[in-house]
């Protein structure tokens, strides 16, 4: 297929396997090096940022700990033929991914399965809170802690004592998750923002320009770029990096999930420029898949009994997958009737107040 015309399979019925030869995110659990055959941008959402920096980090322990240690058993996330042509078209146009879903249905694994399929490194996770503002994702200076060792050396140079010369503003400024993930790489990022719906009314509306635009500046480097063009800080993965004016622009534009359990509506101009991604609950398969990808094939196996009442629950009652593999990760520790007093204990319905 020519990069050109990366579309989805011709005369494709719904609920029939895509053509994979247009994939580049495949779900199929096993890193290769197919982004490397990922297009180039549409034009609109090309971008130019230079010169590149090093890629991110190797997956950390937070990937594993969402895939499971057992992952090369199964694959930890299973996408649907439709599921994986939406996840794809967000690589091809280069498009945040709004996942939702219900607690427990995979969304923020999927960040974590796309950056371990495609080698995409360290997942560069920014959690949403009520108080989260644009500039908590950006970068943090620490203007407080530079004017206390100006101080202290002022003091100290006055006492007649040695005194450490105070490092550069560089030595006060870091990198948020969504500032690192737009520093100019020749791969992109995976950024997972992570339940935007608990942020607070502002939040998804300030994410407009830098999603549209790739970039942002940075003002406390901006008011020195004549004197000082280049600055080294710190990024969100403990690296250094140069930034050059004051600003920060993409070259790859990152793999953006931003999740929400449905609590509530987003504006339209953040939902035009998404590729919206709904999970249903998991079927029994997926949820044995998750299971033995956390807690291997003996503990699926005699769990079995607890992964059919959760799926019989899960029709009525909303669950989520971790109750679950807490439960069978406990009970298989007790005899019954203990184990199934303990799993009911730990699979408590989450729509009603106890």
């Amino acid at each position: 297929m020519s990069e050109t015309n990366p579309g989805p399979p011709d005369g494709a019925a719904p609920g029939e396997p895509p053509d994979r030869e247009w994939l580049i995110y495949r779900g199929a659990g096993e890193p290769h090096d197919g982004i490397r055959s990922l297009p180039k941008p549409p034009p609109w959402r090309d971008f130019d940022g230079q010169p590149l920096v090093a890629p991110g980090p190797a997956a950390d322990s937070a990937s594993t700990r969402r895939l499971g240690a057992y992952r090369h058993l199964a694959e930890m996330h299973r996408p649907s033929a439709d599921e994986l042509e939406i996840i794809n078209a967000a690589l091809y146009l280069r498009r945040p991914l709004l996942v939702t879903g219900s607690p427990g249905t995979g969304k923020s694994t999927l960040a974590h399965a796309v950056a371990y399929e495609l080698g995409l490194g360290r997942v560069l996770h920014w959690p949403i809170v009520s108080r989260t503002t644009l500039v908590d994702g950006l970068y943090h200076y620490d203007a407080i802690a530079r004017l206390q060792d100006m101080q202290i050396a002022a003091t100290s140079r006055a006492a007649g004592s040695p005194a450490a010369v105070p490092g550069g503003i560089g030595s006060y400024l870091r990198l948020g998750p969504l500032g690192t993930a737009l520093l100019p790489t020749a791969a992109p990022r995976v950024l997972l923002i992570d339940e935007l719906d608990k942020s607070d009314i502002d939040l998804p509306n300030d994410l407009l320009n830098v999603l549209e635009e790739g970039e942002f500046a940075i003002p406390e480097l901006e008011r020195l770029a004549e004197r000082e063009p280049e600055v080294e800080v710190l990024t969100d993965d403990g690296a250094k990096v140069t930034v050059r004016d004051g600003r920060i622009r993409c070259h790859a534009f990152p793999f953006v999930v931003l999740t929400s359990n449905g609590e509530r509506d987003f504006p339209a101009p953040l939902l035009r420029r998404c590729i919206h991604l709904e999970l249903g609950q998991p079927d029994h398969e997926r949820l044995a898949t998750v299971v033995r990808a956390h807690l291997g094939d003996e503990l699926t196996r005699v769990g079995e009994d607890l992964i059919a009442r959760f799926l019989e629950r899960s029709r009525t009652e909303q669950l989520a997958t971790d109750q679950l593999l807490n439960a069978i990760y406990l009970t298989h520790y007790a005899e019954p009737p203990t184990r199934d007093r303990l799993a009911d204990t730990l699979i408590q319905r989450l729509d009603r107040p106890r």
